[in-house]
């Protein structure tokens, strides 16, 4: 049993504190799902990117708190597949990938293959990350991490929704960008982890302005903004691998011209 600094065991409270936060990050995927079927994608696409803020403070509270467990990590796998799985496949398919069977059932197929695709990807991206957890290099993650697939995805709906994007080529594009967010989540390009920082690091203070500029960007156009950031890092992995490539290629050897 781990100890708090006085020797006595943590309480009760203080491992109940990162199962809520990812609770309600399952929370999240499943008022997401209910609020697309409802026809409320707004509400659906802002579900799902609270779910990426509760996941995202479950695990650095264990880790704070020191009550990391194996339920928890377990708990959380499976809070994910539903929040940044199922959840954005629901609510993409209920946004408008259905609409392509208007123009053929050949489209419609596709369309509810591509929901299905990614939701899969996650679930094979997930299993992928627990068993590899402890080989893998924490500076990066192996594929695009599932919350940020989801949040491309999510992004795009809501950026669709609200400039009421219509017609086939508008639905084949989620077809395709969710079809792509599963390739990238299952693909082998390496992703920032940004987990090589303590949380107690010093930082420049140029750094710690891109916060607050961060956030009066998002709150300018939320949709668009977020589909650029998060559609950005999820091409930064296929990009800095054809980079690394480009570097690691061998330089031809100079010619030569013979002397007389």
């Amino acid at each position: 049993m781990k100890l708090e600094s006085n020797g006595r065991p943590p309480g009760r409270g203080i491992y109940l504190l990162p199962n809520l936060l990812t609770t309600l990050c399952l929370f999240g995927g499943f008022y997401a799902i209910i609020a697309a079927i409802d026809g409320n994608f707004d509400r659906a696409v802002l579900a799902i990117f609270a779910a990426m803020v509760f996941d995202g403070l479950d695990g650095r509270v264990a880790r704070l708190t020191g009550t990391e467990t194996a339920f928890g990590k377990e708990f959380d796998s499976l809070a994910d597949m539903v929040a940044f799985g199922v959840a954005p496949a629901v609510v993409c398919y209920q946004w408008g990938v259905a609409r392509i069977a208007e123009y053929g059932l050949a489209w419609g197929r596709l369309g509810w293959i591509a929901a299905f695709f990614f939701a899969a990807a996650a679930a094979l991206r997930l299993a992928r990350f627990n068993t590899r957890v402890a080989l893998q290099d924490k500076r990066f993650f192996e594929g695009l991490p599932s919350p940020s697939a989801a949040a491309v995805v999510a992004a795009f709906v809501g950026l669709a929704h609200k400039y009421d994007v219509v017609g086939l080529p508008g639905l084949v594009l989620a077809f395709a960008i969710t079809a792509l967010a599963g390739l990238l989540m299952v693909s082998h390009f390496p992703y920032r982890s940004f987990k090589d920082r303590a949380a107690g690091e010093r930082v420049r203070y140029s750094r710690l302005l891109l916060v607050p500029l961060v956030i009066a960007l998002i709150a300018i156009d939320p949709p668009v903004v977020l589909f650029l950031l998060f559609g950005g890092f999820a091409l930064s992995g296929p990009l800095a691998w054809s980079w690394a490539r480009v570097r690691r290629r061998p330089r031809p050897a100079s010619a030569t011209v013979p002397e007389d």
